[in-house]
């Protein structure tokens, strides 16, 4: 691998032999499975790819945070933390990642509702992330470097404003979390599920978790529905509406992730698919005749 990551400089191979295997997934990394020929170590090296400042991404804390939520049951632990390689040494968890048709079972529906919830009942992250402000900063950024925006994104801005109004009238105490739980992100070895995966991870409102988690892996209304109530047991109309309106501040704040993306990453992927995919979810749910009704039930369900 003429491309790989500076193994033999990490302190937990030093004098050891090992080999190396790659591993899917990763849009801002690559990912390798390391085994050591002794069979002491099986380790998954994260090599940071491309200018995370434009993304967002905090490296400093996305170690950090990955640490307390090891330390917490939750994710994997952290072994090793080079900056100036660019690369973040977790334990190798075993199981299966999740793919979308995963959550037609009942079970893992259950189970990774249950992963978020020990997430964020867990110790606080050293950050917070919210997501009005990070599409406000990566508006800024497409905007400042010229980057390409599909048709109409800005015609929903008093939408969003609106989104934004009603949350903050009953705004829910943060707790730490991913904040990026796609499918891939949730590892599940039949019995519970982990978490990876921690690059935008900070104190949030933890309906941002479920409702990004509904709309990245697809869900159906039905499924919603049940894994809010997975999530809270018996759920409010208002925590449903909160779930709902924060999937689309997922979809219209993520969407300018995949813009930036597109034009900017050194990785070969269709980010404006991806982009595209995600601000024309939250155009339908925008001009979807239950939007003002969610903004009604989130402040008085």
């Amino acid at each position: 691998m003429t491309d790989a990551p500076a193994l033999d400089r990490l302190a937990c191979l030093a004098g050891r032999s090992w080999r190396v295997d790659d591993l899917p997934g990763g849009l801002t990394n690559r990912n390798y499975r390391v085994r050591t020929d002794d069979g002491e170590l099986d380790v998954v090296v994260r090599w940071a790819l491309g200018d995370a400042t434009l993304l967002g991404i905090d490296r400093d804390a996305e170690a950090a945070n990955t640490a307390i939520a090891g330390a917490a049951g939750v994710g994997a632990e952290v072994l090793e933390y080079r900056p100036e390689l660019s690369l973040l040494v977790i334990t190798y968890l075993q199981g299966a990642s999740l793919e979308d048709t995963d959550f037609a079972d009942p079970g893992v529906l259950t189970r990774a509702a249950d992963a978020s919830r020990r997430l964020h009942q867990g110790p606080r992250f050293t950050n917070d992330f919210d997501m009005f402000s990070r599409q406000a900063s990566y508006l800024r950024t497409v905007r400042a470097n010229g980057y390409p925006l599909p048709a109409g994104y800005d015609d929903h801005a008093d939408a969003w404003n609106d989104v934004r109004q009603a949350l903050q009238a009953s705004p829910r105490r943060t707790v730490p979390c991913n904040n990026d739980l796609l499918a891939a992100n949730f590892i599940d070895d039949g019995e519970r599920v982990w978490l990876i995966d921690y690059e935008y991870s900070g104190n949030n409102d933890p309906c941002f978790e479920l409702g990004n988690t509904s709309t990245e892996c697809g869900f159906s209304a039905e499924q919603v529905d049940a894994y809010v109530e997975a999530y809270f047991g018996i759920p409010t109309r208002a925590d449903l509406a909160r779930v709902r309106l924060q999937a689309l501040c997922s979809e219209y704040g993520w969407s300018l992730w995949g813009f930036i993306q597109a034009a900017a990453s050194p990785i070969e992927y269709d980010f404006t698919g991806w982009g595209t995919e995600r601000f024309e979810k939250a155009v339908a749910t925008f001009r979807g005749p239950g939007f003002r009704r969610l903004l009604e039930d989130v402040v008085d369900g």
